[in-house]
């Protein structure tokens, strides 16, 4: 019985903040964390719920990629090129840009790739999608209902001067419900660390042991001027660069190239590493 009445109490509560309206965010959270309290609902629950609450003071602009982080291609960019985009960013859709990165004219899908490959007389432009321009002010609740009414899971963030901002997508709007979602590179610690791809290089996790490393790629990282206390690649190489690597950015250690794939909760997770051929004579 006093579960029950706890249960009434609770959605009364609900009802009275919702309509007309909360008094406040940080009051319906608080009366959340007290349903979860007395057990009505769990803690997941409480998590997306206050998640939901909180988004609905969020916008465009506070979740986007920056400009300077996007992935983007160019249309005249050749087949190896896109390729090579494709694998090393594991993204699925990429903005395509004419002449300037502010010129941006469509969106390609990864997977219309394989339709080059099929029917060589095809180009990327025909293989173009439009591409979706939206506000850096439009809220996440709004942006959300036009990524669920329309096939265009990707929009380029504007500024108030109509230059380009960032871009966002149905992923990065639902995470902020559900937390970080996994994708291809969230693979458990079980199945490994390191893995070998089709152009000879390597993908590798940001947490593999230095020593696992050395025996992998027969090389000697030199671990000893910081007093040996990083024991994973991804810290080694944070603290040799000075900063944490977005994604994009490289790093050489001995004569192998560190490329970042993917980050996630300030860390890198994923790199992907190729050995540097020493230039031929000539």
């Amino acid at each position: 019985m006093a579960r029950r009445e706890d249960k009434r109490t609770f959605l009364k509560k609900l009802a009275e903040f919702l309509h007309p309206g909360p008094d406040s965010t940080d009051e319906l959270i608080d009366t959340l964390s007290e349903a979860q309290h007395n057990h009505i609902i769990g803690n997941e629950s409480r998590l997306m719920l206050e998640g939901v609450i909180r988004m609905a003071d969020m916008t465009a602009g506070d979740v986007m990629v920056p400009a300077t982080r996007m992935d983007m291609v160019d249309i005249q960019a050749s087949m190896d090129d896109l390729l090579h985009l494709v694998i090393d960013t594991g993204h699925s859709r990429f903005p395509v840009y004419e002449t300037d990165r502010e010129n941006i004219i469509g969106t390609l899908m990864a997977k219309d790739l394989l339709k080059l490959q099929r029917a060589p007389e095809l180009n990327i432009r025909t293989l173009l999608r439009n591409a979706v321009f939206v506000p850096e002010t439009k809220g996440l609740n709004d942006l959300l209902r036009d990524f669920r009414g329309n096939r265009n899971h990707l929009a380029i963030v504007i500024d108030e001067f109509g230059r380009v901002a960032g871009l966002i997508t149905i992923e990065d709007v639902l995470e902020q419900i559900v937390g970080e979602i996994e994708d291809e590179f969230d693979v458990q610690e079980e199945e490994g660390d390191i893995f070998p791809l089709a152009d000879g290089s390597y993908r590798v996790n940001g947490s593999t042991l230095i020593e696992k490393l050395e025996e992998a790629f027969k090389i000697n990282i030199e671990n000893t001027e910081t007093d040996g206390k990083f024991d994973t690649i991804g810290g080694y190489i944070a603290h040799e660069m000075g900063h944490v690597p977005k994604r994009g950015e490289t790093h050489r250690v001995q004569n192998h190239q560190f490329v970042v794939m993917h980050t996630k909760g300030g860390a890198v997770r994923w790199f992907r590493v190729k050995k540097i051929e020493p230039q031929s004579e000539q």
